[in-house]
């Protein structure tokens, strides 16, 4: 990869930043559309992100990302100077522009064309915005190709009034190109303050056979008339601060051949082309010593890593986790004892394992901030379609997860997204009937519950319609006609393949694909999903998620002689029981008591097919755990081994997926162990009606 290569590839991590703070900044403006006036900081650090992109691309002549992103900085330009006035028309504009420009920088970023991505009627919605309050004439299309180093350029939409003449010197030093700067974007930049001209200097410029490409020989001096001030004219020069030797005087300050600026731009020219200038390698060691100082200076420094590297550190950390596990079982294999010097070095070793492992997780987890930024351009795609008023929060947004959780999350809560606005969220008039505000409000959060992420996101709409969703189930033979099901089981029915509400195809449903494909993602994820709903309030939909794909805490036991893993994070606690606390309902549940509260048991081992039977419960060890609809349940096993750090390996691409397991992992003697997803164990091998046996027991 080329150098050039390295700076585009920064480019576009930083568009990646700036975009973010773009949306940070509408979102924020969005409270205030009906004000009087508009965050003065919000809309500077909005027009920033734009004006940063814009200069960026021009760098790499991406003509099209430049020009939209020149029309979109011009009406926050007009918007910071009050020349605009806030509405919340023009923040869904906005809101559109900045979707767009998120897709002109994502096609840039893969090499596509970006002329026919390019949306004409978004952009004369942009400059009619500019042109409605300013009562200015819409400006012509520019032409941004490339143009001789003499560039006389007048404006015909421009005309000023109370102008004034600045003489502009500009020296550039070799880092600016080296940064992917080049001064024609510079003076283009100027040609939107007024009328100029630039001329250039090469008394200097040495025969082609001494030309050094690291040596700087041209000065530029440009003149610019314009009704702008000094500081709109700095700002042009704002991201080659550094860069350059510049001097920005008044004409009649220029005339004055005394002036102390215009003497200190002398000196700054002159050193710049001095022989005996600092030389490439000197200014790299310069800048790298400037560098260390600010960093050993700056409360919390950071570093861009390649995330493929990080992956191959994440693997190389799981296999440490199996190789002390193998140590740890050749040393109980070898009978020494706890107090052996060989045990105590283990020890460290494990600790030491388990510090790296998660500060390289720490290193993979990503906010999902982006994530619930990009679901907030769903909610409003789809709003549009579906012609209702929906308002988008987000809760949680510093909440970090795994990236590869992150990655995998996009395609079901888009699904969800879209449903909550088609089906979840009433139509204006209806809204008004039962007597709440024509906005529908959607909300999407996350947040740390007991070592996992809980994802939800929620909607104030009419509910989900059981007596329908029943209906649509018997009529399709997805159950029998005669089935009783309680509330939570109708809710779960939305999950079948090929189940859809919708009498309609559309672009948002009724193909009845989606909610079936949600649970499949979230489930390869090693996650779940809970649906929750109340009549004429509106539906909850949760996602229970690791915080990690790579390493996770487990408690290893014996099933029927089988070695399987349970994840902590899903064990409230465990117990032996006794024979008296143990119940049977009907022909083949049992339950427990603990603390006056009957708790249906599942034996592991059966459920899994290891025997036909239950095993004798009173001789079993009970593992409580709680399913995402808050029901407790008690896991049966034969015994428990240990509790150890085991490394997760799936089993989708070899298997598919297999019901009950979430996936495998390698134990120090070398076997292989199917790591347990406990809420779908559960779910599969529970008997049918228990829990509505159970509920009857306990209200007698």
């Amino acid at each position: 990869m080329t150098k050039i290569d390295d700076i585009r590839d920064t480019f576009f991590q930083e568009c990646d930043d700036l975009l973010e703070a773009l949306n940070d900044g509408l979102g924020q403006l969005g409270d205030s559309a009906d004000d009087a006036a508009f965050d003065d900081q919000t809309v500077n650090a909005v027009f920033r992100a734009v004006h940063s992109i814009k200069g960026g691309a021009a760098a790499f002549a991406l003509d099209s990302l430049v020009k939209f992103s020149h029309h979109f900085e011009s009406v926050l330009d007009l918007m910071r100077s009050g020349k605009v006035q806030p509405s919340t028309d023009l923040l869904k504009t906005c809101q559109k522009a900045a979707d767009h420009l998120t897709d002109l920088v994502a096609s840039a970023r893969s090499g596509n064309d970006q002329t026919s991505l390019y949306d004409q009627d978004l952009a004369a919605k942009l400059l009619a915005f500019g042109n409605s309050d300013s009562g200015e004439a819409a400006p012509p299309e520019q032409d941004f190709g490339f143009v001789p180093m003499i560039i006389p350029i007048s404006l015909d939409f421009y005309t000023p009034t109370d102008t004034s003449t600045f003489i502009i010197k500009f020296v550039a030093t070799y880092q600016l190109f080296a940064n992917g700067n080049d001064p024609v974007h510079l003076f283009r930049e100027l040609a939107e303050l007024g009328e100029y001209s630039v001329s250039t200097d090469t008394s200097e410029l040495p025969d082609f056979d001494d030309l050094k490409w690291d040596d700087i020989h041209i000065k530029w001096e440009i003149r610019l008339t314009t009704a702008h001030d000094l500081s709109d004219i700095s700002d042009v020069f704002e991201f080659v601060d550094g860069l350059c030797a510049l001097s920005i005087l008044p004409l009649e300050d220029e005339i004055a051949a005394e002036s102390p600026q215009l003497t200190e731009i002398a000196q700054q020219t002159t050193a710049l082309m001095e022989p005996d200038a600092p030389t490439p390698a000197d200014e790299d060691q310069k800048l790298q010593r400037a560098t260390t100082e600010k960093i050993s200076a700056s409360p919390k420094a950071s570093v861009r890593v390649d995330l493929d590297l990080v992956d191959k550190l994440i693997n190389i950390v799981g296999e440490l986790v199996i190789n002390q596990a193998v140590l740890t079982q050749c040393i109980d294999d070898a009978g020494l004892p706890e107090s052996s010097q060989t045990r105590a070095s283990l020890n460290e070793f494990k600790s030491l394992a388990r510090d790296i492992q998660e500060n390289m997780m720490a290193i993979r987890a990503q906010s999902v901030k982006p994530l619930f930024q990009r679901m907030a351009r769903i909610a409003r795609e789809a709003s549009d379609i579906a012609g209702k008023s929906v308002r988008f929060e987000t809760l949680g947004e510093t909440t970090e997860v795994d990236r590869t959780v992150i990655e995998r999350l996009v395609d079901p809560l888009t699904h969800i997204i879209r449903n909550s606005v088609d089906h979840g969220v009433e139509d204006p008039a209806r809204r008004r009937e039962a007597g709440k505000p024509e906005t529908g409000c959607i909300t999407l959060s996350a947040a740390h519950r007991s070592g996992r992420v809980l994802i939800e996101v929620s909607d104030d709409g009419a509910g989900i319609n059981r007596p329908k969703v029943l209906e649509i189930a018997i009529s399709k033979g997805l159950i029998s006609a005669d089935a009783v099901l309680s509330d939570s089981e109708i809710d779960q029915l939305l999950f079948l393949p090929g189940f859809s509400t919708a009498k309609v195809v559309t672009n948002l449903s009724g193909r009845g694909v989606g909610m079936d494909v949600v649970r499949s993602a979230i489930q390869k994820l090693g996650g779940r999903v809970n649906i929750s709903s109340q009549p004429g309030k509106g539906t909850t939909i949760a996602f229970s998620l690791p915080l990690t794909l790579a390493v996770l805490d487990g408690m290893v036991v014996n099933v029927a002689g089988q070695t399987m893993v349970v994840p902590i994070t899903a064990i409230i606690e465990t117990l032996r029981p006794k024979a008296e606390d143990i119940h049977l309902i009907g022909a083949e549940g049992y339950v427990v008591s603990i603390r006056n509260k009957l708790i249906p048991i599942i034996d592991l081992g059966q459920a899994f097919g290891h025997r036909k039977q239950v095993g004798r419960l009173s001789e079993m060890v009970l593992l409580l755990v709680e399913s995402d609809r808050k029901q407790p349940w008690a896991l049966a096993v034969d015994g428990i081994y240990d509790q150890r750090q085991v490394v997760i390996k799936s089993l989708e691409n070899n298997y598919g997926h297999v019901p009950g397991v979430a996936a495998a992992t390698i134990l120090g003697d070398g076997k292989i162990a199917l790591i347990i997803d406990p809420e779908e164990a559960t779910e599969r091998s529970r008997p049918q009606g228990q829990m509505r046996q159970l509920q009857g027991l306990e209200e007698v």
